[in-house]
């Protein structure tokens, strides 16, 4: 990152900037992943608003590396006082398209980042593609399982399967008690 030599302007007029800043609207689709995401020139807007008023501003220049393409997200303050950093991203194809679509992710996935504005993936998605969630357990599916036990050490260990705040349950840890109580009388 660089910086001026002295932030004292821009700082403060940033943070008032960011409280005013509302998450961009997700608006534009994508067909591929079946969802909406907050466009490029949403973000923009969303910047310029609450920018202009703290006397705020910012410029983007497009960067390439080998392979890759990017952009230096310069935000300024009316004072002289700046900070910067660049983004680069490697470009799906070594051609003028390939250099645009990367240029164009990383001016939106930069002042995003710099600004402070909820991100949203679109097409960014198979790059990182969370983990699918598992749903979380339900008392009744613990209940279940420890009904299922066939003997005190199975119940142990279906015991000790158990997320902690099932096993936190009232009615979980009473049917775990049961039967711990019912093998040991047998």
């Amino acid at each position: 990152m660089n910086k001026s030599e002295t932030l004292s302007k821009l700082a403060p007029a940033l943070v008032k900037a960011q409280a005013a800043m509302a998450g961009a609207t997700k608006s534009a689709a994508n067909p591929f992943f079946k969802s909406k995401y907050a466009n490029l020139e949403e973000v923009i807007r969303v910047v310029k608003t609450a920018f202009g008023e703290q006397g705020l501003s910012f410029v983007q220049f497009p960067i390439s590396g080998e392979g890759t393409a990017g952009v230096e997200t310069i935000i300024m303050h009316e004072s002289g006082e700046f900070i910067s950093n660049e983004f680069l991203l490697k470009c799906s194809k070594s051609d003028p398209q390939g250099m645009g679509s990367a240029i164009t992710y990383a001016r939106r996935y930069g002042l995003q980042s710099a600004c402070g504005i909820p991100s949203e993936d679109d097409d960014g998605n198979a790059a990182s593609a969370p983990a699918p969630r598992k749903p979380a357990m339900q008392t009744k599916d613990a209940i279940k399982l420890l009904n299922g036990a066939n003997s005190l050490a199975s119940l142990g260990k279906v015991w000790q399967s158990l997320p902690i705040d099932i096993q936190q349950s009232a009615e979980v840890t009473n049917t775990k008690n049961d039967l711990k109580l019912s093998f040991t009388n047998k």
